[in-house]
């Protein structure tokens, strides 16, 4: 796959896609975009994403080319670097309003599928976001399928395998668990013998190390800023992943690694990893957060500061319980199994 400033004109027809957000956005987009390639075979497929996330993207084995396009925060990019004819067909996965639509409608596609569009199918707000993009595909008379999300591991070695990999970061403090409740949980591990992994952006050294520091754990615990496909080898073999609901949640769920999963401010029923065995969610929306939304489907603020208290309800007693209730690790992550995780009755 390539990574250019726009595609060039004379080359085979092209699909464009939108979707200039995270990791976690594009992993929950893999299924739609995997129907896109299946109606467009004689197509290039781009899509419209951070140049960083090329390497992801080339991973889901649906995307040709990456279109650089991003814009602060979770904003949509006021325009896209494209060249030449327009797209034959244009998708908006990004969101439901004008912003989004406004960029690809101005490349002038043959074809629009969008949310936003007045052809397009209603919004479900408490929808979850494989299905959301899976649905608008299958309105247009493309069937997609939400479980079509799972991706190879890559064929590098990993740096730890077997190792229980923790990821105390995520964008926003309001989906961050506190390190300290991190660092118990790492410390109780590495105590009963198990080899422990945090792993970070490079903008989450502090609280990368911070964790290590109290959990007793070697400067050589801390992985930062691995690129993509190091990353995913590292999850791909490892026993267990332990996260916030993060773009490495995602990653653990596409690879078919083990996870423990803690949610807040927003509901697993948006967000969360598939039903079954393999991930466990940790979610306390009882309380009631809201009077008027008391199974706690209603998101709380994704992006602010301090803790949601849905996420400070997880103790981590109950995260050693969950890890120590995860199945063994799948074929191609190989690595001891775990038969006792200590906490389970502290």
């Amino acid at each position: 796959m390539t990574c250019q400033d726009g595609p060039s004109a004379g080359s085979a027809p092209r699909v464009l896609a939108l979707r200039a957000l995270g990791l976690g956005d594009l992993l929950t987009a893999v299924p739609a975009l995997r129907a896109l390639r299946r109606a467009h075979p004689g197509h290039r497929l781009l899509l419209a994403a951070p140049r960083w996330l090329a390497e992801a993207a080339a991973a889901t084995g649906a995307v040709d080319e990456l279109l650089p396009a991003a814009a602060p925060g979770r904003a949509v990019p006021a325009r896209l670097p494209w060249r030449g004819p327009p797209p034959d067909c244009a998708v908006d996965l990004h969101g439901n309003g004008p912003a989004s639509l406004a960029p690809l409608r101005a490349l002038r596609p043959g074809r629009l599928l969008a949310y936003a569009d007045p052809t397009g199918p209603a919004w479900h707000p408490e929808e979850h976001e494989r299905a959301r993009w899976c649905r608008l595909l299958t309105w247009y008379g493309l069937p997609a399928d939400p479980g079509d999300l799972a991706l190879a591991a890559p064929p590098l070695p990993s740096p730890a395998p077997g190792a229980v990999v923790v990821h105390p970061g995520a964008d926003a403090g309001a989906r961050r668990w506190p390190a300290e409740r991190f660092a118990a949980v790492a410390r109780r591990l590495r105590r009963a013998g198990w080899r422990v992994v945090l792993t970070g952006g490079l903008g989450e050294r502090d609280l990368v190390r911070r964790v290590a520091e109290l959990a007793g754990l070697p400067p050589s615990a801390a992985a930062l800023g691995l690129p993509f496909r190091r990353l995913a080898a590292l999850l791909a073999s490892a026993r267990a992943v332990l996260v916030g609901d993060t773009g490495i949640a995602h990653l653990a769920t596409a690879l078919g690694t083990p996870s423990v999963v803690l949610f807040g401010p927003v509901s697993p029923r948006l967000w969360g990893p598939p039903p079954g065995p393999r991930h466990r969610v940790l979610w306390h929306p009882d309380g009631p957060v809201d009077a008027d939304d008391p199974a706690g489907l209603v998101p709380g603020d994704p992006h602010g500061t301090r803790p949601d208290p849905r996420l400070l309800r997880i103790t981590p007693r109950e995260v050693l319980a969950a890890l120590h209730d995860l199945p063994p690790a799948p074929v191609h992550a190989p690595g001891p199994r775990v038969t006792h995780v200590p906490g389970r009755h502290a």
